[in-house]
């Protein structure tokens, strides 16, 4: 180990025999100098806690300003009253034609209109739940890269401090990088729900008529339309968010079990700091400006957290994906070129895509969206309206992701499971004197089958009768 334990040079150190009792002499300089570097850091990160006021490893406060002064910069104009009015009978409307589409309830007490700035101010601590799991683990990693490894005993004790100011530091960088994601998603989103992600408060449906506009631009449809087709979408989501009362865990449960599975490469960032002054700590913020980048394990355990949220997230906007557009059919005459819209953001890397990728390292694949909603319409019509929407019901009753590789299997195994107490199980249970399976003659029709009976039969005459079970009833 070298005589800075961590991990960076001072240049210029020349020969301090003349101060041989100094205890920081080892950490590159003087107490003066040392005094001098803690106050430095201090003034650089001061009045903004690694956590802010939700006191947790990353910066929100940080990233709530980062976010907002992007939005700023580049033009966030305050919602005036007509829009507001618009936004709110667009919902109330979108509510009214769901009825007709869905057995679940309403779930928009309050419809509101956003600016993009108050979209991040309202989403934020949903956000924070969800980010928090990986931003404490590369807030942990940083505060060991930049602390350059194991700390002598003896020095623990004074070096405390700038640990701990190291460890603020990377919340302060952790959550910039959040604040410009979310700055980003916030110019692109149109409404509360664009991620599949319960990011409202409860009861609220909220749209950004900016937002609105700019989907809307260039696609030749009228800004009613619109705006009408995306208050559907935002409507549908916030019944699945209210009325289902397992989903909103479920769905954040599973984002933050996948995100403590993610690894943080830390290659870039040692590479940045070595040889850098650690009293000059403008130049090592500077160093440390890129990115993080976030990688998955390869472990069996995250493979299957990382298919548990996807088909999460599939299933929700799947199913929006159906009721919306056959509640829009007939109503809004752009509906099709309007839902051709979202699927081709979505296939260009849409702002689900991109933020998931940034905050906790994932990537949604559109394919899983597709599938599942051709899934929930394959249940629509052999089941119904109420048939299709009772799957809800219950965690255990979802689809899985070999399911969405398979709709026809999970619809019509489902159906074979249900349709197990129509069979005439009294053929079975007959006595030899009755003609029942029990008797000789009935063995000896074929030797090489003496266990058959006519249940076996009447299930050999359905080549897909022995999945029925493991695809689709095994959630019964």
């Amino acid at each position: 180990m070298s005589d800075t334990p961590f991990g960076f040079n001072r240049p210029g150190d020349g020969d301090d025999d003349d101060r041989p009792q100094d205890p920081f002499k080892g950490m590159g300089g003087d107490m003066a100098q040392f005094a001098d570097m803690l106050h430095r850091f201090a003034d650089m990160i001061g009045g903004q806690g690694a956590g802010g006021e939700g006191g947790g490893p990353l910066n929100w406060d940080l990233a709530k300003n980062i976010a907002r002064h992007q939005v700023v910069e580049q033009g966030d104009p305050s919602v005036v009253d007509a829009e507001r009015r618009q936004v709110e009978e667009a919902l109330r409307l979108a509510d009214l034609w769901l009825d007709e589409k869905t057995t679940l309830p309403a779930g928009i007490r309050t419809p509101q209109a956003w600016s993009r700035s108050e979209w991040i101010e309202q989403t934020l601590p949903v956000w924070a739940k969800v980010c928090d799991p990986i931003a404490t683990r590369m807030v942990e990693s940083m505060g060991g890269a930049l602390g350059g490894g194991e700390i002598p005993a003896d020095m623990q004790a004074m070096a405390g401090p700038l640990i701990g100011m190291v460890k603020q530091m990377a919340g302060a960088m952790v959550g910039g990088q959040a604040g410009q994601a979310l700055g980003a998603l916030a110019r692109e989103v149109t409404g509360s729900a664009d991620v599949g992600l319960p990011l409202a408060p409860d009861g609220v449906g909220a749209l950004l008529p900016a937002g609105v506009e700019a989907f809307g631009s260039g696609l030749e449809v009228s800004g009613e339309e619109v705006r009408l087709y995306l208050a559907l979408r935002e409507a549908a989501h916030q019944r699945l968010f209210a009325h289902v009362p397992w989903l909103r865990s479920h769905l954040l449960g599973t984002v933050e079990e996948y995100a403590r599975g993610i690894t943080v490469d830390l290659s870039g960032i040692e590479q940045a700091v070595q040889g850098l002054d650690l009293s000059n700590p403008e130049a090592l913020q500077e160093a440390l400006g890129g990115e993080i980048q976030l990688q998955p394990e390869e472990s069996p355990r995250q493979k299957a957290a990382l298919a548990r949220l996807e088909t999460a997230l599939a299933l929700v906007e799947g199913w929006v994906d159906t009721v919306v557009n056959e509640a829009a059919k007939g109503r809004l005459p752009g509906s099709v070129k309007l839902a051709e819209a979202v699927r081709r953001r979505r296939a260009t890397g849409g702002p689900a895509e991109r933020t998931f990728a940034t905050l906790v390292g994932l990537e949604l694949r559109p394919r899983r969206l597709r599938e599942a909603a051709t899934l929930w319409r394959t249940l629509t019509d052999v089941r119904g309206t109420q048939g299709r929407d009772a799957v809800w019901d219950h965690p255990d009753l979802l689809p899985t992701s070999d399911d969405l590789d398979d709709p026809d299997g999970f619809v019509h195994g489902r159906d074979e499971i249900e349709g197990l107490s129509d069979l005439d199980l009294s053929k079975l249970t007959k006595s030899p004197e009755e003609g029942g399976a029990d008797k000789p003659d009935d063995k000896s029709d074929d030797p090489g089958k003496p266990g058959d009976t006519p249940g076996d039969s009447a299930r050999g005459d359905d080549p897909g009768g022995d999945e029925g079970p493991d695809v689709g009833g095994s959630r019964a």
